[in-house]
């Protein structure tokens, strides 16, 4: 609820004003537990991280209406249950913010990530080389896709996105590769930006068709995460520009907290999935099992 929605619900209820300010002072006795919970201990090894943002409006210093990047850390322990590792504000991405992310990761705990599930963030792929560097990295098909379309003409849509379809549908790697050639004969000259993209992304595009379909599935969009987004947005889709980064903060971590406590059962069939791991990630797993 907005500082009006509760103080509307008082008065209603109470026949009580309370002003902004004082409803502020008390909803900031959240801030204690966001810290104390953004310097909680992580567990060793993560087998899938999935990293996204989410985009909203925060007056600044100055009370100027700017945008903020809210950056969420999910993932997967050994045990196959979710885990929102962290929630950061950047005004932008890059590599010295990734690192400052993982290192923070790290320094809570983080020992191993084996896949890390990303929406082709810039900088990402040098940040986690250098702490994490035997981590492997999926770019998500899904906004490669709506990448892709940004440059094609409406007429060309629905057959451009059914070659697509051919390409990361392909039973494996080489055969997705004959798709990529076959794509980019018939599309290349025309959008030639679009299949750039395609072959400058593929070596973490194509990550996942090394593993069965089950962990196929999990990796190959960043869908998880969005579907946690798409929770925090039936909250915070009805308000405007938040006072600052701490008012964003409160309210995404409020309901991130109430979203977890559902993440009480592992992902489906997690046992399966859990074997594949240890004999793709040999010795990775082992040392922590």
């Amino acid at each position: 609820m907005s500082l009006r929605d509760i103080a509307a619900h008082i008065k209603e209820m109470y026949d009580t004003d309370i002003s902004h300010t004082v409803l502020s002072e008390v909803t900031d006795r959240v801030i204690p537990a966001i810290r104390l919970w953004q310097a909680h201990e992580l567990e060793d090894v993560y087998t899938i991280v999935w990293l996204d943002a989410m985009y909203y409006k925060v007056k600044n210093e100055s009370g100027h209406v700017v945008t903020r990047c809210l950056y969420n850390v999910l993932g997967i322990n050994m045990e196959g249950r979710k885990h929102l590792l962290g929630m950061y504000i950047s005004e932008s991405e890059g590599a010295k913010f990734w690192l400052s992310v993982l290192t923070d990761l790290q320094q809570r705990g983080v020992k191993d990530i084996l896949i890390a599930c990303i929406d082709n963030l810039g900088g990402f792929e040098e940040a986690i080389a250098s702490l994490y560097p035997k981590t492997e990295v999926q770019s998500c098909i899904v906004h490669q896709v709506r990448n892709t379309i940004k440059y094609v003409a409406s007429k060309d849509v629905k057959a451009v996105i059914a070659d697509m379809q051919l390409i990361y549908r392909a039973a494996n790697k080489e055969l997705a590769e004959e798709h990529l050639n076959t794509f980019e004969n018939k599309w290349g000259k025309k959008y030639p930006i679009a299949i750039k993209s395609w072959r400058n992304n593929w070596h973490k595009l194509s990550t996942f068709f090394k593993y069965a379909a089950d962990i196929r599935r999990l990796i190959y969009t960043t869908n998880t995460i969005e579907g946690f987004h798409r929770q925090i947005r039936k909250v915070t889709k009805t308000k405007g520009a938040f006072t600052n980064d701490m008012a964003l903060l409160k309210l995404v971590y409020l309901v991130s907290q109430r979203i977890a406590e559902k993440w009480t059962m592992p992902l489906q069939n997690w046992g399966l999935t859990m074997q594949q791991l240890s004999i793709l990630f040999e010795g990775r797993l082992t040392e922590i099992l």
